[in-house]
């Protein structure tokens, strides 16, 4: 756990204050990209849009070889030079040259204005978002992706200029607003279905999709969109959560503690252990049906807290890989 009184100066260094957002905060990642290794992991089903050599062979953009011709090949792809000159038949082979567009689909809607240690959710959201479209920056990767609250959205399409990732930031910056949560009575105009919808219509096939959230809105719909993104795309979903979420802050007394989410307010009590055991089966159970979900639809599933500084999760994350 992120020490106490480490927080105000780490806060501080990073330009934050846990709970606005700035754009200052978000340029801080560019330092950071090598944190993120955004190397293709399994295959997406569909072919890729179109700089990355493929893994298999076809008719593409960079001559690979010429071997001799096979039944089924394509008779347009034979190497009439190498034929004239050698008498038997031969078929060019080319490696695709790909270019992998990275998407993020960053939720900043109002279940995402809570934090108690060190950083909103969705403060963390917007860091994390940083953080990927540096990196996929650094390695010439066109970053688009779609920011959404509950009232509106925001869709940038994919291009490899720094005017992108800074197009991106500076979107989330200007939906982030803590202090202009809905009325309790309003409807949301966006939901994270509709959000999903969009983001399938929005990223191309082959495309590397990184979906931020806490998933409070995923029901079937939601899951359908992603399962369908899944087959075409890569698909990471990381699920940020507050440790306040998992367990019950502890206590030697038996004391009220007062919630708030913006216009509700409730009560509960802490130092009692029968709650708080209860309470953390209830959340243990729907965090489990969180990533349930997330992994039927085929998603790599990366949870991240907010209650720590992504360099330290992501820098325990890669050791415990490298071991």
């Amino acid at each position: 756990m992120q020490l106490s009184q480490d927080i105000p100066q780490w806060l501080a260094a990073h330009h934050s204050d846990g709970v606005n957002l700035q754009i200052k905060e978000l340029l801080y990642y560019r330092t950071k990209a090598s944190l993120l290794n955004l190397a293709l992991g399994r295959p997406a089903q569909a072919k890729l849009a179109g700089g990355y050599l493929a893994k298999t062979k076809g008719r593409g953009m960079e001559f690979d070889e010429a071997r001799h011709y096979q039944p089924g090949d394509d008779i347009r792809a034979i190497d009439w030079r190498v034929t004239a000159r050698t008498g038997k038949t031969h078929t060019k082979i080319y490696r695709e040259e790909k270019e992998r567009p990275v998407f993020v689909l960053a939720d900043l809607s109002s279940s995402m204005h809570f934090g108690t240690q060190l950083l909103f959710k969705s403060v963390q959201v917007a860091h994390l978002t940083a953080l990927i479209a540096w990196a996929a920056h650094k390695r010439g990767d066109r970053i688009g992706g779609l920011v959404f609250n509950q009232t509106q959205h925001k869709e940038f399409k994919p291009f490899s200029r720094q005017k992108a990732v800074l197009s991106l930031l500076n979107g989330m910056v200007k939906l982030h607003k803590p202090h202009e949560i809905q009325d309790k009575n309003s409807v949301s105009n966006v939901t994270f279905a509709d959000a999903c919808a969009r983001l399938r219509r929005l990223a191309h096939p082959g495309s590397l999709v990184f979906v931020l959230s806490d998933f409070a809105q995923l029901n079937d719909t939601a899951q359908q969109h992603l399962a369908q993104l899944s087959r075409h795309c890569e698909v990471t979903a990381y699920p940020i959560s507050d440790p306040f979420e998992h367990t019950l802050p502890q206590s030697k007394y038996q004391q009220m503690l007062n919630l708030t989410d913006g216009y509700n307010e409730q009560q509960i009590l802490i130092g009692e252990q029968g709650i708080a055991t209860q309470y953390q089966t209830e959340h243990e159970q729907r965090f489990n049906s969180i990533h349930s979900r997330l992994k039927k639809s085929r998603a790599n599933v990366v949870p991240i807290s907010c209650g720590l500084s992504l360099e330290r999760q992501l820098a325990k994350r890669s050791s415990e890989t490298d071991v």
